[in-house]
């Protein structure tokens, strides 16, 4: 049914839904790879589609900016649409000097001083992990490919700039290896809903060397994580 955020009709959305943050990237993905591709969105120009890769049904769909953006689309895709899986596929800032731009990290946890699991659902954990499931099976498609992964904890923040880092306030023992701003929402929505969700985000910039990509590349040139992601389903 739809939902005040998806326009979508009952069964047009596949149980798998690769979610980049940038719906124009949505829309590169539908393109390049998809056969049969239907648009099952367009409300706010939050981009979807559903197609065909390899003879398996998915939905690409955009999640927007941050914590609130993507809890929105994946409670509703999950809770209305019974999408099964949803693999988040994005960019991050690398922490650690062993991250180099266009390495790719699938997440394990994410930490984040967000509110938004105690606004949902009451919960107070700081600390969320991604489908183990889902993750081994991302894995074992990468060795299969060649594509090497990096795997750690990450940080999602509220805040794209900030005066101060939030490293500074991260407790001990957590020492996360990047920063982006949507996993924590994603798999806390996908814990209290018993659905499944990961996360794979390729280094777009380095906080370490200074490094970075343009907003263009940004959108097209990240094409091993979404192949990855793709042959993972």
């Amino acid at each position: 049914m739809p939902t005040p955020h998806i326009e979508a009709k009952e069964g047009t959305i596949a149980e798998v839904v690769l979610m980049p943050g940038d719906p124009l990237r949505a829309k590169f993905i539908a393109e390049k790879y998809l056969e049969n591709v239907e648009l099952i969105n367009i409300v706010r120009n939050m981009n979807g589609y559903t197609g065909y890769y390899k003879n398996k049904r998915v939905t690409v769909m955009g999640s927007g900016m941050g914590i609130p953006s993507i809890g929105i689309y994946a409670y509703e895709l999950y809770k209305f649409y019974d999408v099964k899986k949803i693999i988040r596929i994005g960019s991050c800032g690398g922490y650690v000097p062993s991250l180099n731009i266009y390495d790719i990290i699938l997440v394990d946890n994410s930490y984040s001083e967000s509110s938004f699991a105690y606004a949902l659902s009451g919960c107070i954990e700081n600390v969320i992990g991604a489908s183990k499931t889902l993750n081994r099976q991302i894995e074992e498609t990468s060795k299969k490919l060649g594509i090497n992964l990096y795997r750690g904890t990450i940080l999602t923040t509220d805040a794209f700039y900030s005066e101060v880092s939030p490293l500074t306030r991260v407790p001990n023992g957590i020492d996360p290896i990047a920063v982006e701003m949507e996993a924590f929402g994603l798999f806390h929505v996908a814990n209290i809903l018993n659905k499944e969700a990961s996360c794979l985000v390729t280094v777009t910039d380095s906080f370490v060397t200074k490094e970075e990509i343009s907003s263009t590349a940004r959108e097209k040139s990240l094409i091993k994580m979404i192949e990855l992601a793709l042959e993972s389903i």
